[in-house]
C-alpha cells in the first residue's frame, strides 16, 4: 500500500497535524496571539527591512488609479495603505480591499486606518484565502505578503486567486524562501532559530508563536517548487 505523501496541510511548522482544518485553527491562534505586537516585532526581526521590501513590491507592481486591488492576509494594512497612496484619485479615493482570515489582525489594521484617516477609504473583509468571498474576475491585482506560507492548502489559494482575478489581472506574492548559498543559509538558520524566538519571548511574551513562524518559513516550498505551483 502506498504511503500518503505529506503536503502543506499536514504541517504546522515542523509538527504534523491531522488535517487542513486543524492547521487552520492553530494558525488562527498564533495570529490572534501576535496581532497586538505584530508591527513592532516585524521591525525588530527584520531590522526595519520589511518596510523596504514592501515598498519595493509596490514599485514592481506599478499600481495606477482605478485599479481594483485585493490584499490577502493583509490584516494590519501595510500593503493596502501603500496601494491606496499609489492609486488614489484626485478626491483621495481608491479601490482597495483588505482580506484576512483573522479578525484580530483586521482589528489592528482598522485601528491603524482610523489613525491615518483611511477607515472609510478601504474595504475590510474577513475571508479564507482558499475560498475568498468575492465574485469571479473581480480584481485587477492580488497581493499577499508573508501570508501564503500560513495557508493550509497553497494550491487551493492559488486557484482561488486565479478565479477572482480579471483576465490580464496580476498576482504578486512577497514571501520568505530558501537561501541560495550555504554560507547565508547557516547564518540565516542561526539567526532565525535563536534570535527570533528569543525576541518573541522577551518582547511579546510568546516564544511558541515565533518559533512557529520560523518553522513555517522552512516548510514553505522553495522558489522553483512555488513557481511550478503557480
Amino acid at each position: 500500500m502506498a504511503k500518503e505523501k505529506k503536503t502543506d496541510e499536514h504541517f504546522f511548522g515542523f509538527e504534523e497535524v491531522s488535517s487542513a482544518e486543524a492547521k487552520m485553527g492553530r494558525v488562527r491562534s498564533v495570529f490572534e496571539s501576535v496581532a497586538g505586537n505584530y508591527d513592532i516585532m516585524n521591525d525588530l526581526m527584520s531590522g526595519g527591512m520589511h518596510r523596504l521590501w514592501k515598498r519595493r513590491l509596490i514599485r514592481l507592481i506599478r499600481p495606477r488609479p482605478g485599479m481594483e486591488c485585493l490584499d490577502v492576509a493583509g490584516g494590519t494594512g501595510d500593503i493596502a495603505f501603500l496601494l491606496h497612496d499609489a492609486t488614489k484619485d484626485k478626491n483621495g479615493n481608491s479601490k482597495i480591499t483588505v482580506s484576512d482570515i483573522n479578525p484580530a489582525m483586521l482589528e489592528v489594521g482598522q485601528q491603524r486606518a482610523i489613525d491615518r484617516g483611511l477607515m472609510n477609504k478601504l474595504q475590510w473583509v474577513e475571508g479564507n484565502a482558499e475560498q475568498l468571498p468575492f465574485a469571479d474576475n473581480a480584481f485587477d491585482l492580488y497581493t499577499i505578503a508573508f501570508g501564503l506560507r500560513n495557508v493550509s492548502r497553497i494550491d487551493k489559494a492559488l486557484a482561488d486567486a486565479y478565479r477572482i482575478l480579471k483576465p490580464g489581472g496580476r498576482f504578486f506574492c512577497l514571501e520568505f524562501s530558501k537561501p541560495v548559498t550555504s554560507l547565508f543559509r547557516k547564518a540565516y538558520d542561526l539567526y532565525s532559530f535563536n534570535v527570533i524566538p528569543f525576541l518573541g519571548e522577551k518582547v511579546a511574551n510568546d516564544r511558541e508563536s515565533y518559533q512557529y513562524l520560523v518553522e513555517s518559513i522552512r516548510q514553505f516550498p522553495d522558489q522553483k517548487t512555488l513557481q511550478k505551483k503557480m
